[in-house]
């Protein structure tokens, strides 16, 4: 019922080596995971195809290939089927992530900076990041660009354990140095998250009319959180209607496997937004948070602070390119101002990752995705031409939100 919504193309040779290790079994029992791709650089810098002898080292699983778990009374011992960058791997862009997919589902809570480490030849401490757990994949993202021509080491401890407790057998390490080059941009995944045009944790409210087009909802709140729709239940009782909603309306109490996917998707997105918030930069402080009248190019923008969008503001690129934006604080959008895209840029490609509130004045319209960790406001006849995904509560009033219908 949910499809996925990947918003960049995955890296085709981690998702080759996955679907082969699925594929032959190289996890010798049960796997949960679906080997799903990887959001890291693009695979022309793994020094290879996937058929080549690096590549098949690299996917080898650590161990002398008895994966029972033996005293643990049960499962399988987990192991890496692939990485990328690839073991041995040369000039790797300075600004992709370093990833790894496991032979079954992992524990996320074990999967940390702390057990998923990054160190340069140059130096005796790991390198700062975020570790990312999705699909069966850990992905590290450095807090700033890789050294150019450097050597990095990349290990995953025996810390790394399955969901049901079993740790790898041996740490599982690989190396790759880096080239002087930084890679086309790599957007947010947000996996079943991208399958709503509005979804938020606490509430949904709609001053009427407010035109969605595109699924909501809410989760963990109960449907009586969506105020203002006038849903109508479904027979099945497993979504509603709304006169609002050019799509469906769901909740977390109406019946399976609602409440399930509901669980899944708010999970997902609070990975998007710790993904978002996590990439390295390019820019920082720009227009001391004030980038009213700028036109701006494709890149990872920070703000310590507030973000304010006083005037109009022009993304300029193409249909490829990728916009994130890191905001500490509060978004907000004067009344008439407006987000434009010019040159072919995409919505589904702009990010904005929002720590405080958001707050869209009166006719301001947005492109791209929210990424709000508080709340998101849309004033009087505001509009959006993408997603809105809150974790606490979205607030409507006259407003309109369009996105592609899964």
């Amino acid at each position: 019922m949910f499809a996925r919504a990947l918003l960049t193309d995955p890296t085709p040779t981690l998702l080759l080596l996955a679907l082969a290790s699925a594929c032959t079994g190289s996890s010798g029992g049960d796997s949960e995971g679906d080997g799903s791709a990887s959001e890291g650089a693009d695979a022309s810098s793994s020094a290879g195809d996937a058929s080549s002898p690096t590549a098949d080292a690299s996917a080898d699983a650590s161990g002398d290939g008895d994966t029972t778990a033996g005293e643990s009374g049960g499962g399988t011992i987990p192991t890496v089927v692939s990485v990328d960058p690839l073991d041995l791997a040369i000039d790797v862009p300075l600004n992709g992530s370093v990833s790894a997919v496991f032979s079954e589902a992992m524990d996320a809570d074990a999967l940390t900076t702390s057990t998923f480490v990054v160190v340069s030849e140059d130096a005796a401490e790991p390198i700062e990041g975020t570790v990312i757990y999705a699909d069966s994949a850990a992905f590290f993202w450095p807090a700033a660009h890789l050294a150019s021509d450097t050597t990095f080491t990349a290990t995953i401890t025996t810390g790394a354990r399955s969901e049901q407790g079993i740790a790898l057998a041996d740490d599982y390490e690989w190396s790759f140095t880096t080239g002087d080059e930084i890679a086309p941009g790599i957007g947010v995944d947000l996996r079943s998250a991208g399958d709503f045009a509005v979804l938020a944790k606490s509430a949904i409210s709609s001053v009427p009319p407010s035109a969605i087009t595109g699924d909501v909802g809410v989760s963990p709140a109960a449907a009586t959180f969506i105020t203002g729709f006038s849903l109508i239940a479904d027979a099945s009782n497993v979504f509603s209607t709304s006169s609002q909603v050019v799509g469906n309306v769901y909740a977390a109490d109406y019946e399976p496997p609602t409440p399930s996917n509901m669980t899944t998707a708010i999970s997902d997105m609070e990975t998007a937004f710790t993904d978002a918030a996590g990439r390295a930069f390019d820019v920082a402080e720009l227009g001391a948070g004030d980038i009213g009248g700028m036109t701006l190019e494709p890149g990872v923008y920070r703000w310590g602070t507030g973000l304010q969008i006083p005037t109009d503001v022009t993304l300029a690129g193409s249909a490829n390119d990728v916009w994130i934006f890191q905001i500490a604080q509060g978004l907000t959008m004067a009344s008439g101002a407006s987000v434009v895209l010019s040159g072919g840029a995409s919505a589904d490609n702009v990010f904005w990752q929002v720590s405080g509130g958001v707050d869209l004045g009166t006719t301001a319209h947005c492109e791209g995705v929210i990424l709000g960790q508080t709340s998101v406001a849309l004033r009087t006849g505001a509009s959006i031409n993408g997603r809105l995904l809150a974790q606490t509560a979205i607030d409507l009033d006259a407003s309109t939100v369009v996105t592609s219908v899964n």
